[in-house]
C-alpha cells in the first residue's frame, strides 16, 4: 500500500470546517413527476389547450366569427361563444352516456358534441329581429382518452374498473369507429426563426417560415453572384433586397447599411446590392413598388384584393415575413428584421461555423395532437361556414319567402365537421387545402401487441424527412438530444434515427399567452425597437430581446435581464416553462414561450450545492409535499434544449464543482421507456440496445388488466407471465412490474448437439409440458345482420343437423365453449337474392327468396379453438353486428422465436427429453440451452450480468435492480451487491474473476 505524502500548508483550514456534501436520495421525485406529468402527458395537455383555449380563438377569430348573405348583407349569423360537451351518443331523439369501452366493443366513434351560442336574423319578408340561440350543435368532436373531455379523466381504480378500463392504460389516444388511433407526434422545423442554411448549389441563404393564423408563408433571401435577393412565392422572380427595402420606406441606402452594423466587411459585401438598385433607376418608394407590382405573380383566381396600395405592398404587409406585427403607419419592424437577417447572412459567410445546424433539436419544434386536429378543424368550420352561407343564399333567391326565415336552422343537416375528423383520425391522411398541407400517416392504430408496445407508440416521433433519402445528418445522435430523446430506441433499416422517440422525462410544452410576457419584457428594460436609430441596432454592449422570433427591442445588460427573468421563473409569476437563452455569438437574448419544445427537469444547485435537502424528499416521501411544490419552490425548473447552453449540468450530486448550477435528478432517465427495461444497458455494445428496444414490443404477456373484456383483432397473451428477477428501477416506473411479458428462464450457457449453432437454443420437453412459453392466440370474426333499403334483410336461421354446424345453438349463431374445426360455420345466416325490388311484407317471404351466406371457421388443418365469447350490438345503422372471439393455445414448438432482454433473438432449434438434459450437482435441470459464442462478437456484458444477477435473486430471494448508471443517486454499481450474494453462496470473487468453490 502507497503512503501519499501531503504538503500540510495546502490544505486551507476553511476547507476542513466546511459543511460535509450529503448526497441525497432524488429517486422518489421521478414517480411524483410521472404522477403529474406522465408518459402521454403531452398530447394530453395539447388536446385540452385545443378543447379549452384554442377552438374558441379559432371560432372567435376575425374572419370566422360571422357569416354573412352575399344578397342582403342584413341577414347574418355571428358566433358568440363555442363549447365541447361531454361524449355521448345522439339516437333517435335522446343522447346516451358514451364510455371508451362501450365504443371499443360497438365500433362507435368516442365523441362529444360541439355547441356554439349565435346570434342571428329571424323574421319574413322585410321584418327581421336579431335573436340569440344557446347550444346548437355544429358536430361532433372525436375525445381523447384521459382528456378533460373524459368520462375517465380523474377518476381513481376502483371507478376505472367499474367502466371497463384498465388503470395503467396511460389515454393520450382515440377511439374511431371502434379502433384506437395515436396521432403520432411530428417533428417540424422552428416555425417564425431565423434558420441560416446553404441550398442545392451551396448559396448561404436566410430562411423563415413564418406561421400566423391567417397566413403561412416562407421567406428566402439568398447570395447569388456576389448580389442578395428576396425570393417570395408571392414573386415571378428574385427581386433585389434593396428594392424590398427601399419599397418599405427606407429609402436612405446610408440606413440600411447603418442597420447591418459598423464592420467594413459586411459594407463591403453589400456594396453591389446597392449598385444593382441604383442601376435600376430606383430611389424611391414609389419607384420601388411599382417595379415590384411589375413582378407580382399572377393567380388565376384572386385571393388577395389590390388594396388602394397596390399588390405590392399588400404582399409586403401580409405575406412578406408574415409573423412580423407591423402598424398602419409604416413597415419599420419588417426592415429591422430583414437587417438582422442580413447581418446574420454575411456572418455565415465571413465565418462558415455560423450557419445553423438544421438537425440540432433547439432548432426543432414537435407538433402534437392539440395542434394537429386545431388546423383541421379550422379548415373544417370555414368549409361549413361556407356551405351555411350558400344556403341562406339559397333561402332568399326563392321570390316566395313567406316563411319565416330561420338561420339556425342549417347547421343541423351539415355533417362537414363530424364526418372530416372521424375520416382524418380514422385514415391517417391530413389534408388542408388552405396551406397545401397534404400528410400521410398522421394517425397510426395503436399497437397493442404488449402493454408496452402501446407505451412506446405514444411516445413516437415521426420525421419531417422523407425516410427513402439517404442522408447521414438527420439520422446521427445529435448531442443536443441527451435526456430529451431516447438514444436507444429507434427502428432499423430506412426509418434508423429518423423516428425517434420522447425519453422518460420530457415534457412538450404548449402555447402559453404572449401579451402579458412582452409586457414584462419592456417593463425589465427591453427598450423598443421604434425608439432606436439604425445607428443604435448593434452597438457594442446591448443584445436584441427576440420573444418567439419576434424581435422586442435591446437590453443593455443582457446578463441581468435574463437572471431577472429567471429569478421571475423559479418564483412562479411567469410560467415554468418560459426559456431565456442568452447566445453570446449572436448577441441575442431568445425568450420563448411557444408550443412544441422539448424541455425537462433538472434540480438547481447554488455553487454546485443541492438545493434539494433532505428534509425536502422526507415531505415528499411522507405525501406533505408533491412534484409541483419543488417547481414553485424554486427547487426544481425545466430548461429546453436552447437555455441548457447557458448552464452546466452535474450528472452526479457528488461530481458537481463550484461552478455547477443544475444537477441531474436521475441519470437514467437520458433513456426512453422501452430503453429502461433493459438491465445494465451501460454494459452493453451500443446496437444491442437498440435491437433490444424494438424487440421488447413484440415480448409476449399482457396488454391490460381488461384484456379479457375487450374485442381485439388479434390478441396474444402469454399463460404464465412473470416478473423479471432482475429489475430496473424504470420498469417499476411504468407499470410493466403489473403487466409483464416474458418468463425466467433456467438458462445453461454450453454447446449442446450442433442444434444450437447460430444463436439456435435447445428446449427442454419436460419444461414446455410444465408450460414454459405457453400462450393463448385469440382472434376476432364478425359478421353484419344487414338491411337493405327495399325493407328486406339477412336472416339467420336455426341449424338443419349438418355435420359441420355442430358448434351452432338453436339461434344459429355459435354458442361460446365450444371446440370448432377449420370449415365448421359459427353463423347461419341468409341473404335476399332481391335487394333492389321494393318488398312491402318481407316477414312473408318464402325460403327460396334467400340465398346461403353463411360463415365458415378458416383454421390450419388440424388445429382446433375454443368460442371463448360472442358478442351482439347495434352499429350506427341500427344493424344487428356479431362478433365471435376464438381462441386456441400454442406451445412452443421448433422454429419460435425466443430472444433475451438484450437484444440476443434465436430461433428454437430442437425440443429433447429431460432425461438427455445435462444437470447440475443438486439435479437442476435448465430450461433451455444457450450458446456460449453469443458473447464475444456481441459484447452484451450486461446479459452476463443478468445471468448472475438473476441467480443471485434466486438464491437470496430477492429482486435485485439492473438500473442504467447504477444504483439511483450513488456510484455503487449492483454488479458489486451481486457478486457478494453469489461469495454468500459459495463463490469466491477476487474483484475481477467470480470462482466457485462448494455446493450450490
Amino acid at each position: 500500500m502507497g503512503f501519499h505524502n501531503y504538503d500540510q500548508s495546502s490544505i486551507s483550514m476553511k476547507s476542513l470546517t466546511d459543511p460535509v456534501k450529503s448526497v441525497v436520495d432524488k429517486y422518489q421525485l421521478l414517480p411524483e413527476f410521472l404522477k403529474v406529468r406522465g408518459l402521454v402527458k403531452q398530447h394530453i395537455d395539447s388536446f385540452n389547450y385545443f378543447v379549452n383555449c384554442d377552438i374558441k380563438k379559432i371560432v372567435r377569430a376575425k374572419e370566422n366569427e360571422r357569416i354573412v348573405s352575399k344578397i342582403d348583407p342584413s341577414i347574418f349569423i355571428r358566433f358568440l361563444d363555442v363549447k365541447v360537451g361531454e361524449p355521448s351518443l345522439q339516437r333517435d331523439y335522446s343522447a346516451e352516456a358514451l364510455t371508451p369501452h362501450i365504443c371499443r366493443l360497438s365500433d362507435l366513434t368516442y365523441a362529444a358534441p360541439i355547441t356554439v351560442d349565435i346570434e342571428y336574423t329571424k323574421g319574413s319578408h322585410g321584418h327581421t329581429s336579431i335573436e340569440a340561440k344557446k347550444g346548437v350543435v355544429i358536430g361532433r368532436m372525436p375525445i381523447m382518452l384521459r382528456s378533460s373531455r373524459c368520462v375517465l379523466n380523474g377518476k381513481d381504480e376502483a371507478e376505472l374498473a367499474k367502466l371497463g378500463e384498465c388503470p395503467l392504460d396511460p389515454g393520450g389516444y382515440f377511439v374511431v369507429k371502434g379502433t384506437e388511433k395515436v396521432i403520432l407526434i411530428q417533428e417540424q422545423l422552428s416555425k417564425n426563426r431565423i434558420i441560416i442554411d446553404t441550398d442545392k448549389k451551396k448559396r448561404v441563404m436566410a430562411s423563415v417560415t413564418s406561421s400566423t393564423h391567417e397566413w403561412k408563408s416562407k421567406t428566402n433571401i439568398v447570395m447569388e453572384k456576389e448580389k442578395i435577393y428576396l425570393q417570395l412565392n408571392q414573386f415571378v422572380k428574385l427581386v433585389p433586397i434593396m428594392v424590398v427595402m427601399k419599397a418599405m420606406g427606407m429609402e436612405s441606402d446610408q440606413e440600411v447599411v447603418q442597420m447591418l452594423g459598423r464592420d467594413p466587411r459586411y459594407a463591403a459585401i453589400f456594396l453591389a446590392s446597392v449598385q444593382e438598385c441604383a442601376s435600376e433607376g430606383i430611389y424611391t418608394q414609389e419607384q420601388a413598388l411599382e417595379y415590384l407590382d411589375q413582378r407580382v405573380r399572377k393567380t388565376p383566381f384572386e385571393s388577395i384584393k389590390p388594396e388602394k396600395e397596390g399588390r405590392a405592398m399588400d404582399i409586403l404587409r401580409n405575406v412578406f415575413l408574415a409573423n412580423v406585427p407591423v402598424s398602419e403607419s409604416g413597415l419599420r419592424p419588417k426592415c429591422i428584421y430583414v437587417a438582422v437577417m442580413l447581418r446574420r447572412m454575411m456572418e455565415a459567410i465571413l465565418n462558415s461555423d455560423t450557419i445553423d445546424d438544421k438537425d440540432y433539436v433547439g432548432n426543432k419544434r414537435l407538433e402534437l395532437s392539440g395542434q394537429l386536429v386545431a388546423l383541421l378543424f379550422e379548415d373544417l368550420f370555414k368549409t361549413m361556414c361556407h356551405e351555411v352561407e350558400i344556403q341562406m343564399d339559397e333561402a332568399l333567391r326563392k321570390p316566395s319567402r313567406s316563411s319565416v326565415l330561420d338561420c339556425s336552422q342549417y347547421f343541423r343537416s351539415i355533417m362537414t365537421i363530424t364526418h372530416g375528423l372521424e375520416r382524418s383520425l380514422s385514415s391517417g391522411n391530413w389534408d388542408v387545402k388552405r396551406f397545401k398541407m397534404h400528410r400521410k400517416g398522421v394517425s397510426q392504430v395503436v399497437s397493442r401487441l404488449s402493454y408496452i408496445a402501446a407505451l412506446g407508440h405514444m411516445t413516437r416521433i415521426s420525421p419531417q424527412f422523407e425516410k427513402t433519402r439517404k442522408v447521414s445528418g438527420p439520422r446521427a445522435l445529435q448531442p443536443s438530444q441527451w435526456g430529451m430523446l431516447c438514444p436507444c430506441d429507434t427502428p432499423e433499416g430506412e426509418a434508423c434515427g429518423l423516428v425517434k422517440n420522447l425519453a422518460l422525462m420530457t415534457h412538450v410544452t404548449t402555447d402559453e399567452e404572449e401579451g402579458p410576457l412582452i409586457s414584462l419584457c419592456h417593463n425589465l428594460g427591453v427598450e423598443d425597437l421604434e425608439l432606436l436609430s439604425a445607428e443604435e441596432l448593434h452597438s457594442v454592449n446591448s443584445f436584441l430581446v427576440i420573444f418567439n422570433g419576434r424581435i422586442l427591442g435591446k437590453h443593455r445588460q443582457p446578463m441581468r435581464f435574463a437572471n431577472a427573468m429567471r429569478k421571475l421563473r423559479r418564483a412562479g409569476k411567469i410560467g415554468e416553462f418560459v426559456s431565456v437563452y442568452v447566445n453570446e455569438r449572436q448577441k441575442c437574448v431568445y425568450v420563448a414561450s411557444d408550443g412544441g419544445r422539448v424541455c425537462r427537469p433538472l434540480v438547481i444547485a447554488d455553487k454546485g450545492i443541492s438545493r434539494i435537502k433532505e428534509h425536502h424528499m422526507k415531505e415528499l416521501r411522507d405525501g406533505i409535499r408533491v412534484f409541483d411544490d419543488f417547481l414553485h419552490e424554486g427547487l426544481v425548473e425545466y430548461l429546453d434544449v436552447n437555455e441548457e447552453n447557458n448552464v452546466e449540468i452535474a450528472l452526479y450530486e457528488g461530481e458537481a464543482q463550484p461552478t455547477t448550477t443544475h444537477i441531474e435528478i436521475e441519470p437514467f432517465t437520458i433513456l426512453g421507456v422501452c430503453a429502461g427495461l433493459i438491465p445494465f444497458p451501460h454494459h452493453n455494445q451500443s446496437p444491442r440496445n437498440t435491437y433490444q428496444c424494438a424487440m421488447g414490443k413484440q415480448a409476449m404477456g399482457n396488454i391490460a388488466y381488461n384484456q379479457l373484456t375487450r374485442m381485439d383483432t388479434l390478441l396474444y397473451l402469454l399463460v404464465y407471465p412473470q416478473r423479471p428477477l432482475l429489475t430496473t428501477k424504470s420498469i417499476e416506473l411504468v407499470g410493466y412490474d403489473r403487466l409483464g411479458a416474458g418468463q425466467n428462464a433456467t438458462v445453461a450457457v454450453m454447446s449442446y448437439s450442433g442444434y444450437d449453432i447460430e444463436d439456435a437454443i435447445v428446449m427442454n420437453k419436460s419444461s414446455l409440458d410444465r408450460g414454459f412459453g405457453r400462450c393463448i392466440v385469440v382472434k376476432k370474426y364478425s359478421a353484419i345482420k344487414q338491411k337493405y333499403a327495399n325493407n328486406t334483410s339477412d336472416r339467420i336461421i336455426r341449424p338443419s343437423g349438418r355435420h359441420d354446424e355442430q358448434v351452432l345453438d338453436a339461434d344459429g349463431i355459435a354458442a361460446p365453449g365450444e371446440i370448432i374445426k377449420s370449415d365448421d360455420i359459427y353463423i347461419n345466416k341468409q341473404t335476399p337474392i332481391n335487394v333492389k325490388d321494393v318488398v312491402s311484407r318481407p316477414m312473408e317471404l318464402p325460403d327460396s327468396a334467400y340465398k346461403r351466406a353463411f360463415q365458415r371457421y378458416k383454421g390450419a388443418k388440424g388445429e382446433t379453438g375454443v368460442i371463448d365469447r360472442v358478442a351482439l350490438c347495434s352499429d350506427l345503422d341500427n344493424n344487428l353486428c356479431i362478433k365471435f372471439l376464438i381462441r386456441h393455445t400454442r406451445r412452443p414448438e421448433v422454429g419460435d422465436k425466443f430472444s433475451s432482454r438484450h437484444g440476443q433473438k434465436g430461433v428454437c432449434g430442437t425440443i429433447i427429453q429431460q432425461e438427455d438434459f445435462p444437470f447440475s450437482e443438486r439435479g437442476i435441470c435448465p430450461d433451455l440451452i444457450m450458446n456460449p459464442h453469443g458473447f464475444p462478437s456481441r459484447m452484451t456484458i450486461g446479459k452476463m450480468i443478468e445471468l448472475l444477477g438473476g441467480k443471485a435473486g434466486v438464491s437470496c430471494g430477492r429482486f435485485h435492480y439492473g438500473s442504467a448508471f447504477g444504483e439511483p443517486s450513488g456510484h455503487a454499481d449492483r454488479v458489486e451487491v451481486i457478486s457478494e450474494t453469489l461469495v454468500k453462496h459459495g463463490f469466491s470473487y477476487s474483484g475481477k474473476d467470480l470462482i466457485y468453490s462448494g455446493h450450490l
